[in-house]
């Protein structure tokens, strides 16, 4: 009896469990996208297998596939594929928590025994007899602490106590138990049923063994069948455990499954177990257990006790476990920088779209103060590839104010700061997609000579190549003709464009408006309304007639040298330190609000006083075309500026001009001051205001001659 007394009680090795990595990135990702602070019950499921080691049980294991995809929150065990001998699943259910405390408040006794009393109605229906996988449950109690990536959990494998206890007959290894014959029958049909797609994860099944020592391997449904031939009958179940005496855990609720459907006062079952992949009836055991029917069994309302809560190093405690150390830090970086968008999804912001903003590709020009804090907040705010383009080095003066930026950048004469800058933001966060150009902006006012011309235009070619190549850019530079090109070339290519200036102690930030080009299609397209062909013509010349304007649209006269001239405080971009950050938080907020705007780039400018039942229902309130503010008087205001016919940087005859001559007009522009005044109008519009000069020498009071001096 292998080293049992007969009569003693019927002991039962526990399931122990086994979680994989990928089911705890699995759920995080799940919670973080799509269960959010739901805390209802998951379906999940967990595989097993027979024991096919000698001196190690096999668990209960857990993988990525145990959940729910995010697309389907339906059970899982659905979409299991059956007949994979390694992996016969076991219906579980998941209890995810928001809070540590909520973990350990749990009603567990309650949420045991809801599993439990699953089993007993699936064996007082019969489905467990049809499906006898459905014996084996298991419950999972959880809290994810995806902060620190530190995850509480608990199992539990329900089963229903006998009482009085089964007791134990005899118990030994199944090579002793049957013949030679038998061994080598029971052997090949066990295999032959292991084998098999239909029953390999099959868990529970009769062996009947024949005069003959012919055995089969049969369903439990045929059991009235098998009872009648007189053949010897045992109870097989796939054993998970190793022990040489004692049977593994799914034995409880199949003892229970006899007792009440069969009314078997002695069983005789089998503790299949394998190696190698094949049948070993040498680990295999062999054993009889007496039952007596414990009273109320028979009423279907009668639910008995329940027992299986996981014990933790021979405790009843939960477990934890931190993935934080195990993680590649790349990874753990993303996780944890997706994770506060992700929240804000849950509640403040459903239809944050985190897509649009991991994809978008944003080229920052200019690097310097305004430039550092825009790429930061970029990062905050999901965006993944930015481009920086500046020409400059990193001076002693610039660590303080422009936050990319160390003493060991200013070394040696200076490390160049586009270059400095994307050094800097992989160190921030390694997954970011950066990169460096340092190149200067060609500008009007700023002739070049024949010898400089092709490399001017090189980096004119460059930067168109640049701005088209990105979905949105930013004017960031320190002198308003440095914006020029920029803004002519983002007009032309109708590219989101938003611009950040600083004063002493004010400042402007605005969105450009579209470019004047717009086709019925594209509005279409781009501001995704369904209009007919009609309507589109006329929604398409509305936005023309009330395109924003850009940086330049309220100028009278061309950019020209703004550095000639200057004294060192003008030269330089003197301003409150505060100033900087403020505005660059405000032009990134642009940009997300044009990225969340059904008519995007061709969304009209708003101010908070004057809400449109439009533009309230926006996820992220109104989005103004330009924002003014001034730190002398804490104030800021939203302003609305249409786009002007002569403006030198955006309207429809410089931008067709560009697109007629190319390289040979940025040139002209460049190297003669008033010729974009001349092109847009501009001259002759001031030649018609100075025409109505008024001459006051030439007006007398007639009550003059009334005063008398004193």
């Amino acid at each position: 009896m292998a080293g049992h007394d007969s009569g003693s009680i019927l002991v039962f090795a526990q399931f122990q469990s086994a979680v994989d990595e990928g089911f705890w990135h699995r759920l995080s990702s799940l919670k973080l996208n799509k269960l959010g602070i739901d805390e209802s019950p998951i379906p999940i499921t967990g595989y097993y297998a027979p024991c096919s080691h000698p001196q190690v049980s096999n668990n209960l294991t857990l993988l990525a596939q145990s959940l729910p995809s995010e697309s389907n929150e339906q059970s899982s065990t659905a979409a299991t594929s059956r007949g994979n001998r390694n992996r016969c699943p076991i219906r579980g259910i998941l209890y995810n928590t928001n809070t540590i405390e909520s973990f350990h408040t749990l009603d567990k006794k309650s949420l045991l025994r809801a599993e439990a009393k699953k089993i007993w109605d699936d064996i007082h229906t019969g489905r467990a007899v049809e499906d006898s996988a459905l014996l084996s449950r298991f419950l999972l109690i959880s809290f994810a602490d995806l902060k620190k990536w530190n995850f509480h959990y608990w199992f539990a494998f329900p089963v229903l106590v006998l009482d009085p206890p089964a007791t134990l007959v005899d118990l030994m290894p199944a090579s002793q138990y049957f013949s030679l014959e038998e061994a080598e029958s029971v052997s090949a049909a066990c295999n032959e049923w292991r084998n098999s797609s239909l029953t390999a994860d099959v868990p529970f099944f009769l062996v009947s063994t024949d005069p003959n020592s012919h055995a089969t391997v049969k369903h439990l449904k045929d059991w009235e069948t098998c009872q009648s031939n007189g053949h010897k009958l045992l109870f097989g179940f796939y054993d998970p455990c190793h022990l040489p005496h004692n049977p593994g855990w799914p034995l409880r609720n199949y003892l229970a499954l006899i007792c009440v459907r069969w009314n078997l006062k002695s069983v005789r079952f089998l503790c299949y177990r394998e190696s190698r992949g094949f049948a070993d009836l040498g680990s295999s055991l062999v054993g009889e257990a007496l039952i007596t029917v414990p009273p109320g069994w028979r009423d279907h309302q009668s639910l008995p006790n329940a027992v299986g809560w996981e014990h933790n190093k021979g405790r009843q405690v939960p477990r934890s476990i931190s993935l934080a150390k195990s993680m590649d830090p790349t990874r753990l970086a993303i996780s944890a920088a997706d994770l506060n968008l992700k929240l804000m999804r849950w509640r403040a912001l459903p239809s944050l779209n985190l897509n649009a903003l991991s994809s978008i590709k944003c080229l920052l020009l200019g690097a310097g103060t305004l430039g550092c804090q825009v790429a930061r907040m970029l990062m905050a705010w999901g965006v993944r590839k930015i481009t920086l383009l500046d020409s400059g080095r990193v001076a002693m003066s610039n660590p303080l104010r422009q936050s990319l930026y160390t003493l060991d950048d200013c070394l040696n004469g200076g490390e160049f700061k586009a270059t400095a800058a994307v050094k800097s933001l992989t160190r921030i966060f390694p997954a970011v997609d950066a990169e460096g150009v340092v190149m200067a902006i060609p500008m009007p006012g700023h002739p070049v000579s024949s010898q400089e011309e092709d490399s001017v235009l090189e980096d004119c070619r460059r930067l168109h190549d640049l701005i088209d190549s990105h979905d949105a850019v930013f004017l960031l530079t320190d002198t308003r003709e440095s914006r020029w090109l920029p803004t002519l070339l983002c007009a032309n290519t109708n590219k989101i464009t938003i611009t950040a200036a600083l004063g002493f102690d004010s400042f402007l930030v605005m969105r450009h408006g579209a470019g004047p080009f717009v086709s019925s299609h594209d509005f279409k397209v781009e501001a995704a309304n369904a209009l007919s062909a009609v309507e589109n013509i006329a929604q398409a010349d509305k936005v023309e007639r009330q395109r924003l304007g850009c940086y330049f649209c309220n100028d009278v006269v061309a950019p020209i040298d703004s550095t000639a001239n200057r004294t060192l405080d003008q030269q330089c971009t003197v301003t409150r330190p505060g100033l900087a950050p403020i505005a660059s938080a405000l032009a990134v907020e642009l940009l997300v609000g044009i990225l969340h705007h059904p008519q995007g780039i061709y969304a009209e400018g708003e101010v908070a006083n004057s809400l449109t039942s439009e533009s309230s229902e926006q996820p992220l309130g109104v989005l103004p075309h330009q924002i003014r503010g001034s730190l002398s008087q804490f104030s800021q205001m939203a302003l609305v500026g249409h786009s002007s016919n002569s403006c030198t940087a955006c309207c429809s005859t410089v931008v067709s001009e560009y697109r007629e001559r190319g390289m040979e007009f940025i040139i002209q522009a460049i190297n003669h001051p008033t010729y974009l005044e001349d092109l847009t109008g501009l001259t002759e519009l001031m030649r018609s205001a100075s025409s109505f000069k008024l001459d006051w020498d030439n007006e007398t009071d007639p009550d003059e001659d009334d005063y008398v001096d004193i």
